[in-house]
């Protein structure tokens, strides 16, 4: 198992060629903001109109929006500059690159947006899928499924970003619920949305790799995260999930297919909260990070993938290290193939945080 304490390593080890990258990136990013400033639909947007620029939407995908590019071409032109400026650093420095997927890297949906206030935990969330681009894309469907009226909306009585599932009719097993023929036409085509993206961009991804391995006869492996959707994992409909884009339920498993995507790519699996138990969790939020674990465990060695992962909260106490250390280790045995330890700070020099922390550098050295 690789332990990597530090994510960017590209600003602490390579300062000509980050530079030299970033300019070539930036000028995407300029004609991204160019454009989104006088087309907001290139954006998720959410059924109340507000959009969120963390990242592209979906729909775009396969749009030429973008200087006569789609959006996947432009990832794929991202993906050789960062190939050929960091080529000295491949195989050698850099042994994993993380493919960004959705916000924060993560292959999901912004449903639970935390920054400008309008999500708080435990929320549910909403789905994002109110740009007219994805709408366009799910009229187009339902038509092809010769349900035209199921595609000028989103499901209905689906509550807010921080309702509970309780008393919200979609999340809950009546006549309109997600068990509905409408409920599981649009979670199948909103989940597969979120599949197919993945696949087109880590396919890109792997093609580029390809090359450079067959050049360089070195050995990087492709990475993908997912989101950590922990909270109301113990209801039957995992509402949370749900709007995320995981089609995960009581009578479904919503990560088995993108494991099939993520090993059809030769990609390990990231995955957070393994810091996190589910006796430190509310109770009354049907939380279970554990049980999380245990699925995307199952379905990582279905698909024989590696898996990697990081710690979700700041934790420096010798209680979130052991958890730290024991979630590392699999149910069949096998440890993880690395762990990144994030929301490093000034706090760890702090005597009892530099006490707990140099051990448990020690013994994760050690379980390798």
């Amino acid at each position: 198992m690789l332990l990597f304490v530090f994510i960017q390593i590209c600003t602490c080890l390579v300062g000509k060629e980050a530079s030299v990258f970033h300019s070539g990136s930036e000028r995407f990013v300029l004609l991204e903001l160019k454009i989104g400033d006088v087309n907001k639909d290139i954006y998720y947007r959410d059924k109340n109109g507000f959009s969120n620029n963390d990242y592209l939407t979906l729909g775009v995908d396969q749009l030429p929006l973008f200087g006569g590019r789609t959006a996947v071409q432009c990832y794929e032109d991202f993906m050789l500059s960062f190939s050929t400026k960091f080529e000295a650093y491949i195989g050698n420095v850099i042994e994993e690159i993380s493919v960004g997927l959705g916000p924060s890297g993560e292959l999901r949906y912004p449903a639970h947006p935390s920054g400008d206030g309008r999500w708080k935990f435990p929320g549910i969330g909403e789905f994002q899928c109110h740009d007219k681009y994805m709408m366009e894309d799910l009229m187009a469907v339902a038509s092809q499924e010769g349900k035209p009226q199921w595609g000028g909306r989103d499901p209905p009585d689906t509550g807010c970003y921080n309702s509970f599932p309780s008393g919200v009719p979609f999340f809950e097993e009546g006549n309109d619920s997600f068990l509905s023929d409408y409920g599981r036409f649009f979670l199948e085509w909103y989940s597969g949305k979120l599949i197919c993206h993945a696949d087109a961009i880590l396919a890109k991804a792997a093609d580029v790799l390809r090359r450079r391995q067959e050049e360089e006869k070195s050995s990087v492996m492709l990475v993908a995260k997912i989101g950590g959707i922990y909270w109301w994992y113990k209801t039957s409909s995992h509402p949370a999930e749900l709007t995320a884009g995981y089609y995960n339920t009581a009578l479904r498993d919503g990560y088995d297919p993108v494991a099939s995507v993520l090993s059809r790519h030769g990609a390990a699996l990231h995955i957070p909260c393994l810091d996190m138990a589910d006796s430190e969790t509310p109770e009354k939020y049907l939380c279970s990070p554990e049980g999380l674990r245990r699925q995307i465990y199952d379905v990582s060695k279905k698909w024989t993938l590696h898996v990697t992962g990081r710690n979700t909260s700041e934790r420096f106490d010798k209680m979130g290290l052991r958890q730290i250390r024991e979630n590392c280790v699999q149910p069949n045995g096998d440890t993880l193939r690395s762990f990144t330890f994030c929301r490093m700070n000034e706090k760890i020099f702090r005597v009892e945080n530099w006490n707990n922390f140099v051990p448990f550098i020690r013994q994760m050295s050690a379980d390798m």
